[in-house]
């Protein structure tokens, strides 16, 4: 099935450029000149992954990536011309997957959506892997991509899904931050990012509104690790209930 994509954006020539590369890929896609069209469209009909500027006549992105986090956890990708720390760690705490300044190059956001496609196929089929994680008190369902803390369910975007599942596959060691960047992101190289710092301070705000017992350590200078052991299960097995 082709994957459906949103893109708003008020400059015409890049809601074409766009436009042509991800069809170039086989993706489908639908352009809007603003965010409100965008949100509009959406709750129609849920697209696999938007495209987001942030300057736009009507809602800015900020205020569509808002609301469109209140109904979905869909992949989201802010564009924007301005290149200030502020908007950048707005655009992160709001749940937006990734961030890109104006002028961009749109082979490396073609590229970086590929990777964003591949990370929630990745941890959204886990039929021959581990399908079930318990760690205290949240149990993480591959098959459904769902994390339940105390039989609620987490409110997390498809990054800190991704983000808390392969810490918790991975208890028995602290994880890197590049070797998070490459799995959880798609980036293939070393990058400066703040993308794994800010995701983990997501997660653990959202642990902690949960009242969890579960905890993500800071490794200094090297990455993170998951506070406690936990147990996995394999589709058709069963892991202890707590």
């Amino acid at each position: 099935m082709r994957k459906l994509i949103y893109v708003a954006d008020d400059e015409k020539n890049i809601r074409n450029l766009v436009r042509a590369f991800f069809e170039k890929e086989g993706w489908s896609v639908e352009v809007f000149d603003n965010g409100d069209l965008l949100l509009d469209a959406f709750l129609k009909k849920a697209s696999d992954l938007v495209v987001l500027d942030i300057m736009m006549p009507g809602s800015n992105g900020f205020i569509i990536c808002t609301k469109l986090r209140e109904v979905s956890d869909v992949p989201i990708i802010m564009l924007t011309a301005k290149d200030t720390e502020e908007d950048y760690v707005s655009g992160l705490a709001l749940g937006s997957d990734d961030y890109f300044t104006k002028p961009f190059s749109p082979v490396k956001l073609t590229m970086r959506v590929k990777a964003l496609f591949r990370r929630v196929d990745m941890f959204g089929q886990k039929d021959d892997a581990t399908d079930e994680i318990i760690c205290g008190d949240i149990k993480i369902s591959h098959g459904g991509m769902t994390a339940v803390c105390k039989n609620e369910p987490l409110p997390l975007t498809k990054t800190e899904f991704s983000l808390l599942s392969y810490l918790a596959e991975n208890d028995d060691k602290a994880v890197s931050r590049q070797e998070l960047l490459n799995v959880i992101w798609g980036y293939d190289s070393a990058v400066e990012s703040r993308a794994t710092d800010d995701a983990v301070k997501r997660l653990r705000r959202k642990l902690t509104d949960a009242g969890s017992e579960v905890c993500i350590d800071t490794v200094w200078g090297y990455g993170f690790k998951i506070g406690g052991k936990c147990e996995k299960s394999k589709k058709g097995t069963r892991a202890t209930d707590f």
